[in-house]
């Protein structure tokens, strides 16, 4: 195993001033290092609510794309609403239909199948809407780079309203309605939201200006899906969205939220790693091996019975894609690992990878190599993918001066999407090796650890464990505290389950006792033998809701 650096991680001055509000020493640590300076944002950080929300108002172009929206309705126009294939584009399209539809707006939603069409708003979804008579196209998740199917409808007369959180290349058509708060020209407070998250901001805007009814924590359920699975940041807004959104939906009326929920096999309370591993996967399934439709309908339908069907549909497609991500990692590994010294990127491709799953994958392997990743699937004089990154390390940018030599390219700092001729992928390779080697010092690339807690083995119970909760939704922006804690024995063997798995017991000098999770541990059995110290997230178990530290790195014991 890679030796590994273990650093704590600086704590800001403010910390101190919390303290002296009331705020135990530890919790103090971890407010300051997410941004909050005093008891005010302390109280607004541990308590999100619905007051905390911004008003949609303050995104440019909300009031001219709900200007248009109502009078598609006075009209009695019909509305298209094309979304992407993963769970940010099904649940913003979800979140429109549901809207749109009691507001007695005609609308139909088109989804993009991944392997026919591939990513985005395209001519093709144009035809599709004027097939069905629509006047009006509203994006969801997509569109800000879809200039020729922008200019397909003006040239069609079909107006285009654009939702989307993809970072702009340049100004789509004029008289384009675009809302995106990526934008040059916005000044809305928050620039992260997600895809379903711009959707929740339109659909409240629409729903309060034709005096519909707000179902604020239906669209909140459906927003916390996109804003949790989509990756961006879970800070600001978006912590509010994820957070409201989680304990709302244990009290979902929705049927197909029940099935999935059910069949997912989780109970509440709901965590955001509830949504990120369980839940989206299985919603991610259907776009990512076949037709995204099935994960709309689930989200959308009220009756029980075919929420179940559909439920175990996307059950059957999520083991087809754990099958298939497995034997990319296997095949990517081996054309990967035995390059020495490892490259600076990485760039692998086969025309045996299935083309909705090589992202999921490049991630894995992203994480576990310590390089930015990027796979991609071959079809004929295309290969098509995606790439994902690692903190600090911005991938779009990066990637950015090659736009002019890929067919398609988009995506934000730590996930893209790319299609390339084939033709052209080992000058690619080259190329961005040559380029990662000259910008990146081969420090980002040493597998470290920062941790925010250093606590006795005793410090980890039932009341840390509490308070530690009170900080969810964990994700990029606010992750799950680390912990350095030692010394610590094995009590006993450890218990091996699944694949390469362990639970074990360890205990400390004074007796503390400390419950150790470690996910692929099996390899690393030797790491715990003796007296040691660890670093892990403080967890509740989920049969006893018992505290368990799930191990992240484990050294020998020398302080």
């Amino acid at each position: 195993m890679e030796s590994t650096d273990w650093s704590a991680a600086p704590v800001p001055e403010q910390a101190s001033n919390l303290e002296q509000e009331g705020h135990p020493p530890w919790l103090a640590r971890l407010l300051a290092r997410r941004g909050v300076t005093d008891g005010a944002g302390a109280a607004s950080f541990l308590a999100p609510a619905e007051d905390q929300l911004h008003d949609p108002a303050g995104l440019e172009g909300m009031d001219e794309a709900v200007a248009r929206l109502r009078k598609a309705l006075d009209r009695g126009e019909r509305v298209a609403i094309v979304g992407d294939y993963d769970v940010d584009g099904v649940a913003a399209t979800a979140i429109l239909t549901a809207v749109f539809s009691a507001s007695g707006l005609e609308n139909i939603a088109i989804l993009p199948h991944r392997l026919r069409e591939g990513y985005g708003f395209q001519p093709v979804h144009v035809e599709r809407a004027q097939e069905k008579g629509c006047s009006v196209i509203v994006t969801a998740d997509c569109g800000t780079t879809a200039h020729e199917a922008v200019a397909a409808a003006k040239d069609s007369g079909v107006d285009v309203v654009v939702t989307d959180h993809h970072l702009p290349e340049r100004p789509l058509p004029e008289e384009t309605i675009e809302i995106n708060p990526h934008r040059d020209s916005c000044s809305y407070p928050f620039t992260d939201l997600s895809g379903a998250g711009l959707a929740f901001k339109l659909a409240v805007a629409f729903a309060h200006a034709v005096e519909q009814q707000v179902p604020l924590k239906s669209l909140l359920r459906m927003a916390a899906l996109g804003t949790i699975c989509d990756l961006v940041p879970l800070i600001g807004e978006n912590r509010v969205i994820a957070a409201l959104g989680l304990a709302a939906l244990p009290e979902t009326h929705s049927a197909g939220l029940q099935a999935l929920i059910q069949r997912a096999g989780i109970r509440p309370p709901f965590m955001a790693a509830d949504v990120g591993f369980r839940i989206g996967p299985r919603i991610n399934a259907a776009g990512r091996l076949d037709d995204p439709q099935p994960a709309l309908d689930l989200l959308l339908t009220r009756d029980r019975e075919r929420a179940w069907e559909l439920a175990n549909h996307l059950e059957e497609l999520n083991r087809k894609r754990q099958a298939a991500e497995a034997r990319i990692m296997d095949d990517a590994r081996e054309l990967l690992v035995g390059r020495s010294p490892l490259p600076s990127i990485l760039l692998a491709w086969s025309p045996d990878w299935e083309r909705g799953v090589v992202g999921v994958a490049a991630g894995r392997l992203a994480r576990e190599l310590s390089r930015p990743t990027v796979l991609l699937s071959v079809d004929g004089e295309q290969a098509t993918g995606s790439g994902r990154s690692l903190p600090g390390i911005e991938l779009h940018r990066f990637l950015e001066p090659w736009r002019s030599q890929l067919v398609r390219f988009g995506g934000h700092s730590q996930a893209v999407g790319l299609t390339a001729p084939t033709d052209r992928l080992e000058v690619l390779q080259q190329e961005w090796e040559e380029k990662a080697a000259a910008t990146w010092e081969p420090e980002l690339f040493r597998r470290r650890f920062e941790y925010e807690l250093d606590l006795e083995p005793a410090a980890l119970n039932a009341e840390l464990l509490a308070g530690l909760d009170r900080l969810e939704p964990f994700g990029i922006g606010n992750q799950q505290p680390l912990i350095r804690v030692g010394p610590l024995s094995l009590d006993g063997s450890p218990r091996l389950f699944g694949r390469g798995h362990l639970a074990a017991r360890s205990v400390s000098p004074d007796g503390a006792v400390v419950e150790l999770l470690g996910w692929g541990w099996q390899e690393r059995l030797q790491d715990l033998q003796g007296r040691f110290e660890a670093l892990g997230s403080l967890e509740a178990d989920r049969y006893r809701q018992t505290p368990v530290l799930r191990l992240k790195d484990s050294r020998p014991f020398a302080r």
